[in-house]
């Protein structure tokens, strides 16, 4: 059975270190300039902080093992946690940061006064940590892209490991809300028009919502039962093949039940025609074989009827 890697938890705790960090200075500056857009970016930096708090907890509890009421492992926590972090930076994050902008649209006063140095010092510094921390995903992702023979971004999209798609996700979104924030002060402070700033605020809040909802629907997915890929499907049908008495692959069917973590069940042909005591004990010895392998944590192997060899594959 596959636990959670350290690699997961250390990219995880580097996001939170720096969002922590990020989201005390983004505060400051916000009371001190009085900025929508700084506000809103304080805001999105708490939600993010709040949401590696639920990361670490998906890590340390799907990690835990098999027992007798979960023969699988509690490998899908990790998205149940990670769903409520995603629901968390929707809340949170999108919801204050628009809500708070539409206000400044409609009802807000000028501000005098504004300490536009510190806004783009915090924003600056903001931007070199949450690099720090993207750096870290992408590190992770692109390693494990490679392996599968995908682009970053649609590893980033497909990987079963919710934590890190949800720091990569998030710091993306952090580095582009970051970028907006600078561009809606310096034009509040070109123009002396404080719509700018309460617009960055709304532009802040909408990336918060889209990215929400993508990592809202990916663990949905996953939660509900999301299929091997194809190329997995390839390397366990060859695995099984390979097995000494396996004659042929009826069916096939991959499911995560965790990151990085598969529940393989197959039909399969056995060579020589056994009798069933010793075909239960052969079958037993392959189920034990096929789950030495890192990525399954539980295999199910059968006999296939003599007349099912039209039977499709499963994904």
């Amino acid at each position: 059975m596959v636990k959670t890697g350290g690699e997961s938890t250390l990219t995880v705790l580097v996001a939170f270190g720096a969002n922590l960090a990020i989201a005390v200075a983004k505060t400051a500056a916000a009371a001190v300039t009085g900025s929508a857009s700084m506000l809103a970016e304080a805001a999105h930096s708490w939600a993010d902080t709040g949401n590696e708090v639920f990361l670490m907890i998906a890590n340390r509890r799907s990690a835990r093992p098999a027992d007798e009421r979960h023969p699988l492992g509690h490998g899908r926590e990790a998205y149940v946690w990670s769903l409520l972090a995603a629901i968390g930076l929707f809340v949170v994050g999108a919801s204050v940061s628009i809500w708070h902008g539409v206000s400044e649209l409609i009802g807000g006063e000028q501000v005098e006064g504004r300490n536009y140095a510190l806004a783009y010092g915090v924003l600056a510094i903001s931007f070199v940590l949450e690099g720090i921390s993207f750096l870290q995903a992408v590190r992770q992702l692109r390693a494990e892209a490679h392996r599968f023979d995908r682009d970053l971004l649609t590893h980033a999209l497909a990987t079963s490991d919710p934590t890190t798609r949800a720091v990569f996700a998030e710091d993306a979104a952090a580095l582009i809300g970051i970028a907006i924030a600078a561009a809606a002060i310096g034009m509040h402070e070109l123009t002396g028009v404080a719509a700018w700033d309460a617009m960055g605020s709304i532009l802040v809040g909408g990336l918060l919502g889209v990215v929400a909802v993508l990592l809202i629907d990916r663990n949905r997915r996953f939660l509900t039962g999301e299929p091997g890929s194809e190329f997995l499907y390839n390397a366990a049908m060859t695995r099984i093949q390979q097995l000494p008495d396996v004659a042929s692959v009826r069916y096939l069917r991959l499911e995560f039940v965790g990151p990085k973590q598969l529940f393989l069940v197959a039909s399969v042909d056995l060579v020589g025609d056994q009798a069933e005591s010793s075909v239960a004990k052969m079958l037993g010895r392959l189920e034990d074989e096929l789950e030495t392998d890192p990525f399954v944590v539980k295999a199910v192997l059968t006999i296939s009827e003599p007349d099912d060899g039209d039977r499709r594959r499963e994904l």
